[in-house]
């Protein structure tokens, strides 16, 4: 990580903290989560489970065998009776986590920003272009472009001209975020932005520009059928069939199948 390398060694001993002192109202204050997080992590390392894992990840991560429900469970035990943190003391746990070489470590850091993204002003973006640009792959990124840096832009408008650098950026997963970020956004989508980024980025022959173009698309569906509709049938030279055909997914009466490695 270069935006805050001291950050990665620090918490190195599993249930070891360096603070342990209780902040007033007798709760633990957040320095607390990593070392608790690894604490119930490493207990839970399952060899037999991290193999299949791993596979369903073409074998480009270490896992610890930890699945989706218990993971969840140890990551709230693991915050439970602690601070609420701030922009600084998230920044410290994503990257620290984020060093960490087992994928599961990377969810749930992706869970507490999106858990307390509200912490965070528009200062926060590099801090997220740091973390997706890190091991990137679309199980991060995704999460980090609707989760962390849709909410950051939504609140500090400015930060949509970087979005519009990200669009046309050489780099996939910048771009892929770029068309992501307003996926939670429903009404509140700015239109003429999705689909002015939808048509840059038309013509890309790159997979994972091609699904992110049919998933915003679709997603905007559900907000405003007739628009996405007409948007397709209008532009069905310069959209690929794979966009074409999950962009209109939900209106063509399918559901998208259950994500997968891509």
């Amino acid at each position: 990580m270069t935006a805050r390398p001291r950050t990665a060694g620090r918490h190195t001993h599993p249930g070891r903290s360096r603070l342990n002192k209780a902040e007033p109202g007798g709760k633990q204050p957040f320095a607390e989560f990593v070392p608790r997080l690894r604490e119930r992590y490493e207990a839970n390392r399952d060899a037999a489970t991290a193999a299949p894992m791993a596979a369903y990840m073409r074998g480009k991560f270490e896992f610890l065998g930890i699945k989706g429900p218990l993971a969840h469970r140890l990551l709230r035990e693991a915050l439970a009776g602690l601070t609420r943190p701030t922009q600084a003391e998230l920044q410290e746990a994503a990257e620290a986590l984020w060093a960490l070489p087992e994928r599961e470590y990377k969810y749930a850091g992706a869970a507490i920003l999106r858990r307390y993204v509200a912490a965070c002003d528009a200062s926060f973006l590099p801090v997220a272009q740091e973390l997706i640009l890190t091991k990137p792959w679309w199980d991060t990124v995704d999460a980090l472009a609707a989760n962390v840096v849709g909410p950051l832009v939504a609140r500090h408008p400015e930060l949509g001209a970087v979005m519009d650098e990200w669009i046309l950026s050489e780099d996939i997963w910048l771009a892929r975020t770029a068309l992501l970020h307003q996926l939670k956004y429903r009404a509140r989508t700015d239109a003429a932005k999705l689909t002015r980024y939808c048509l840059l980025r038309g013509g890309d022959k790159e997979f994972f520009i091609r699904k992110a173009i049919g998933w915003a698309l679709r997603e905007y569906s559900k907000t405003d059928a007739d628009a996405v509709r007409a948007f397709v049938a209008r532009h069905d030279g310069e959209l690929s069939g794979l966009s074409k055909r999950e962009a209109l997914l939900w209106l063509n009466g399918r559901k998208p199948k259950a994500r997968t490695a891509d």
